[in-house]
Formats: C-alpha cells, structure tokens, sequence
C-alpha cells in the first residue's frame, strides 16, 4: 500500500474514514510455537471467559467437513472479480510489506484488491460501527477477546472452510487462538511479535552496564542511568495504550497468568489486594520512566531510544520500524522483563500478541475474499512480507525463516521458551472497558498521580467496569 492508493480502491468505509498516516499499533506476524511449549497456553480471554489450550468444546476438526463445521464451502480456485480490504497497516514499512503480498496474489488469482487503509488507532477506536456498517469483505484485526465478541456477536463469518484447507500448516496453538467461543474459525493468524525491554548494546557496552535479571537489578541499572545522563525507560502513554502493556507485564510477574486473564475476564476484581501490589510496584519503576510521558507517542518514545537518549524502552518488537538505518537497526536488541522473586517467575510470562485478518458478516465476493485469505496463509506468502517487514515473525509453519534478522531469531526463542502468553490488555479484555472512558484514562490518571491513595482509585476501576453491564 503505497501513500497514494491505487485507483481501484473505494472510496473510504464512512465509518473509517482516517489520514493514511501514523503507527502501525499490535501488529503482526507469529512464530511457530510448539504445542509443548505453548499449545495449552497461548489463549486470551473469551467473552467473559479465560480460555485455555488445547480445545474449544465442539471445535471442528481440521479437514472436517465445511458444511458440517458452519462455513459456507470455499471457491477459491474459480473465485474472480474484486475483493475489498480494510487494512490497518498505515505506516510506511508495513503497508509497503502489505502491498508487495497483495501485488502476488492479484497477479497469481487474477482477483484484484481494493485496499482501503486507516490509521491504526482511528480503525480500532472505530471498529464496532464499522462492522456494523458496511465494511470491506475482509478486514485486518487481532487474537484476544475482541476477536471472539465480533465473533459472537454475528459482525464476522465463520471460514471453517477455509482453515479445512490451511490448518495443517498452522499449530494447536494458533489454531485455538484463532476459534470463537462457539468452537469455529474466525481468524487467520498472519503475525506475532513479543513485549520485551529493548536496548542499544552500544550503549551497554560503552557504559558497562549488565542486563538486569531482576526488578531491582533494574531500578539499580536505572539509578546509573540518570547518573550517565540518560533517561532510565523510554515512556510515553498521550496514545492511551503503551501503559497498558506495563501493568500487564507487573502483573504477570506478580500474580501470575491465571490471575491475569481472570482479571481480564471480569472474573476477579479490581479491588482485590493483589491488583494493588501492582501499581505499588509500578510507582517504584515511576522515577524510572521518562519524565513528560502523557504528552509523548509511541513514535516519540521510539526516537528516544533510536537517538540514545533513553537507554531503554519495554515495548513491542514494532519499535524496530524507528531503525530505518540498517546500523542502527542491528544495534536493537531486547531482553525479557525482569522477573520480581515471585512463585510466577517460572512461568516467565510474556505478552505475544497475534495479528491477523477476519472476513466481515456479509463479505460481498465471499469467494473471493476466502481465496485471499487461503494466499494470506501460505508460508511464502509470509516469507515475502518479512523480506521488508523486520519487526515481527511469520505464523505459517512452513515460513522461510533463513532470512530473518537476529531481532528476529531472538523473537522466535523468547516465544517459545515463555510459559505463559498473553495478547494485550486492549485484546484480552471487554473494549468498553479497555477504551478511552476506561482503562486508558484510569491508567493515564495513576500515572498523572503515582503516589495517589490507590483503594478509592481502585474501587471507581471496579465500579466502571460493574456498570457496563453483561457482553451482549
């Protein structure tokens, strides 16, 4: 996807209309994860649910019969005319990542794309209106509980057909990642990247600084930081969700997995002492962080870390794309966050979240878009986009991996080695709690006030998310 669209692109959907600018947010491409490592575990909530690996009572079986499994059956080898997609992929590398994929498919189908792209945040703050409008016949979205409430729901079609075609090349893991809480298929996994805390070795090496194995070795590291000038942790939250993914992390390393997700899934309470211990902690890592972070973006805090100004940042792998210079980019390494002594440091939690495509509830070339997403699933199809697109890992098991870069490798084994993973807290909870009116401003308020009396900050958290009511 170039800056200037193709002409036969429409017109933009009126409930997605957005500037073809800006950040790539939770992107992209998955690693072959072995169902030893992983099978059972890489899940995010349900639809006030946890759900865990292996299975979804009463999934298909993956050669089964489509009809039998709900999807309409799949024409893709007679599939013609246009089929429309509505992309999220509006920063430079992905979207040209994104083109190149749809370029090979229009010319080995014959099936032309009508590519309508949006800014990543204006496409998930907008996606409910959207699906209930008239969306394109297949649209890019992500693993987690909102996946699953489309789902459910009725504003995404089943392709049980499709993945009767593609599920050998994809294991028990992302096979369950990619299933509703009615046991069929709405997802195509396409990508997957972990949160880590990303760092210059440059800068480690020139300064003698050793990577911390612990919290405190962390805030000690921190301590010498400001000593030498550098801001200890990149931060900046004036999008809403990159603190998300700090409370997510303290948390699993505090409480555990389990806790999580139930957390999560609305199963245990924001009240509860435990959840405290987290923020606790997190207004120790405060003097840590970068001063001024909710007037910083991610792009920001990016550049901090890219220009040595910051020495690290706990991000996604999706920081890569700052590292436009080749140079700069093989001097980006990252490391697990720092395990805090806890009984939950053996499951070496991670969060990992998985990007993908669904097919809207009434795709209007539905042969057509199912053959796409058959193209999509393919392992060279994937090896193409990461010939440009370094910042994540392909989810197809038969993905060239020969070509990746070591941020890339190094992406492969910390996946596989985590025991527990998770998507993201905006992926692994309810959207009306997760957004603007939610957690975004709950967060963005301890953070304007670390020091603040958390029992009545927890209990209006709880409060909100009572009043929201049952999904549905």
């Amino acid at each position: 996807m170039s800056e200037s669209r193709s002409s036969n692109t429409p017109p933009s959907s009126p409930e997605l209309e957005a500037p073809v600018t800006r950040r790539y947010f939770l992107k992209r491409t998955a690693v072959v994860i072995t169902a030893v490592a992983v099978g059972p575990l890489l899940a995010a909530c349900g639809a006030g649910a946890a759900t865990s690996i292996p299975s979804i009572g009463g999934s298909p079986s993956i050669g089964g019969s489509p009809a039998a499994s709900g999807g309409a059956s799949s024409s893709s080898a007679t599939a013609t005319g246009t089929v429309t997609l509505g992309s999220n992929h509006s920063d430079a590398v992905p979207k040209a990542a994104l083109q190149s994929v749809i370029d090979a498919f229009q010319k080995e189908s014959g099936i032309q794309v009508a590519i309508n792209t949006v800014d990543t945040t204006k496409f998930q703050d907008q996606i409910s209106s959207y699906l209930q409008g008239t969306p394109q016949d297949a649209f890019t979205w992500f693993a987690g509980q909102r996946m699953r409430f489309f789902a459910a729901q009725g504003l995404s079609a089943p392709m049980d057909d499709v993945w009767a075609k593609i599920g050998s090349n994809y294991s028990v893991a992302f096979q369950t990642a990619s299933k509703g809480d009615d046991g069929h298929y709405y997802f195509l996994p396409f990508a997957n990247y972990p949160w880590a805390v990303f760092y210059r070795p440059s800068v480690f090496e020139a300064k003698g600084y050793q990577i911390p194995k612990t919290f405190t070795d962390l805030k000690t590291l921190g301590d010498q930081m400001k000593k030498d000038g550098l801001a200890p942790i990149a931060f900046g939250d004036k999008d809403g969700w990159p603190a998300m993914g700090y409370f997510d992390i303290l948390n699993l390393r505090l409480n555990g997995y389990q806790f999580h997700v139930d957390l999560m899934a609305g199963k245990e309470k924001w009240t509860d002492p435990r959840v405290k211990t987290v923020f606790q902690a997190w207004a120790e890592l405060m003097p840590y962080l970068q001063p001024g972070g909710l007037g910083r973006t991610f792009e920001d805090i990016g550049v901090s870390l890219l220009q040595k100004k910051a020495g690290m940042d706990y991000t996604g792998m999706f920081v890569a794309q700052q590292f436009t210079n080749p140079s700069d980019l093989a001097d980006l390494d990252f490391f697990p966050f720092p395990l805090m002594g806890t009984q939950f440091d053996a499951e070496n939690g991670i969060e990992a979240p998985i990007d993908g495509f669904m097919l809207s509830k009434s795709p209007a070339n539905p042969d057509a878009a199912k053959a796409l997403l058959e193209f999509l699933a393919k392992g060279s199809t994937q090896t193409l986009y990461h010939q440009s697109e370094k910042s994540d890992i392909a989810t197809a098991s038969d993905a060239d991996t020969s070509g990746y870069a070591p941020l890339q490798k190094r992406a492969q084994t910390i996946i596989a080695s985590s025991q527990r993973i998770t998507q993201f807290m905006d992926r692994d909870t309810r959207a009306d709690f997760a957004g603007a009116n939610g957690m975004q401003a709950f967060l963005q308020s301890f953070l304007s006030n670390p020091s603040q009396n958390l029992d009545p900050f927890l209990s209006k958290t709880q409060s909100f998310y009572d009043s929201l009511g049952p999904l549905g």
